[in-house]
């Protein structure tokens, strides 16, 4: 019953008991029911064009934002414990390792989960990306099992990501009349390498000499909202990214981590966005504008600040359901509103390739807004 998770509990003015049982009885009265058209469609009642259903082939393509990389969704039950909340994806190492839904997870890594959510145990992961496998202690009741009892046993399965794109490009410019060298980075989604690949670049560029950056988001759709977290931790440490409320208006705060800031807190930074930057692309720039760590440039992104959960289906396919939106440190909510830049000239115009024509940015102009920037207290 992942309908409990949906973000409006009015679930588009009707009686969702009522709505299942209406399709429940057209899948009985079919002569060939069709179960993922009438889930599709009840889906689609729902009035939320971001709430899908996926077949098999599309729930598999989703899994290049895995964070996790064995096919398994965590999940907390009613009692905050962390769960497997979905069928593993076929052909999964959770799937060979035999995961299944229902599962409790103890620890992760020899790591309790007691009090924790499912984003700090992708946070515990990520901290080494390099990892080929992942261990979850479980604990598996049966029907006659007393609650909190259970068989308990450790699963190492080998961690494993589609093969995707490279989502990072980067190169130095020096021949600038200022004399600055600036290192020029375009993020074109946030899949599940792309945390690593800012690395690398960040380093290289550093190493390079680069003492002012340029993000380039523009066209970026989006894809993990965490990766977007981790890499405001390359940035600054131990703040607020950004808010996540949930259908129950329960306010989360995400902070950055601690011993993973890769620039200098001097360095100026500007972040190009566009119409076409969306969903982790703006949780990213609100993190680093609201944190006084980079300006703002370009062109109105497109505001789409809900977050959508995937659950796995028994056929094989998946549910998108929207759960949650995210709001910036300073309380200015994406959804439908955008993040309006600071700057809106000296940004070229995108044109396939590495569009790297730095030139035109007034680092000055952009140092001197953010030494004027106050960080947010948090609410």
């Amino acid at each position: 019953r992942h309908d409990k998770y949906f973000i409006d509990r009015t679930f588009n003015g009707q009686d969702w008991a009522h709505v299942r049982e209406i399709y429940k009885k057209q899948e009985q009265d079919a002569n060939q029911p069709n179960s993922l058209q009438l889930v599709t469609d009840m889906t689609k009642s729902l009035g939320d064009k971001y709430s899908r259903i996926l077949d098999p082939k599309a729930y598999e393509a989703i899994q290049k934002f895995d964070l996790i990389g064995v096919g398994a969704t965590l999940m907390p039950n009613d009692m905050k414990q962390i769960m497997v909340g979905s069928p593993p994806i076929p052909g999964s190492t959770a799937q060979k390792a035999g995961l299944r839904i229902g599962d409790f997870v103890t620890a992760v890594n020899g790591q309790s989960t007691e009090g924790r959510t499912s984003f700090d145990i992708i946070d515990q992961i990520s901290e080494n990306p390099n990892s080929k496998t992942v261990t979850f202690t479980i604990r598996r009741e049966s029907p006659d099992d007393i609650p909190g009892e259970g068989q308990t046993f450790d699963l190492t399965m080998g961690r494993q990501y589609q093969e995707m794109k490279d989502p990072v490009k980067f190169k130095v410019t020096k021949s600038r009349a200022d004399g600055r060298t600036v290192g020029y980075i375009r993020i074109s989604e946030f899949n599940a390498i792309v945390k690593a690949r800012l690395e690398d670049a960040l380093t290289t560029l550093t190493n390079q000499g680069a003492d002012a950056f340029v993000l380039d988001l523009r066209g970026n759709p989006g894809g993990a909202f965490q990766s977007a977290v981790e890499i405001s931790s390359l940035f600054f440490e131990d703040k607020i990214a950004t808010y996540v409320v949930d259908s129950k208006q329960v306010e989360m705060p995400f902070k950055t981590t601690k011993g993973h800031v890769l620039v200098d807190s001097k360095a100026p930074i500007a972040i190009w966005v566009d119409g076409y930057s969306a969903s982790a692309s703006e949780v990213l720039a609100g993190s680093m504008h609201d944190n006084c760590k980079a300006v703002i440039m370009g062109d109105r992104s497109f505001g789409k600040g809900l977050i959508q959960a995937v659950y796995g289906l028994k056929n094989g396919g998946g549910l998108v359901l929207t759960v949650a939106q995210y709001i910036t440190p300073n309380g200015g909510e994406i959804q439908g509103r955008g993040i309006t830049p600071d700057l809106t000239s000296g940004v070229p115009p995108m044109i396939p390739g590495l569009s790297s024509d730095t030139s035109k940015v007034d680092f000055d102009e952009v140092q001197r807004q953010l030494q004027m920037c106050t960080v947010p207290n948090v609410h």
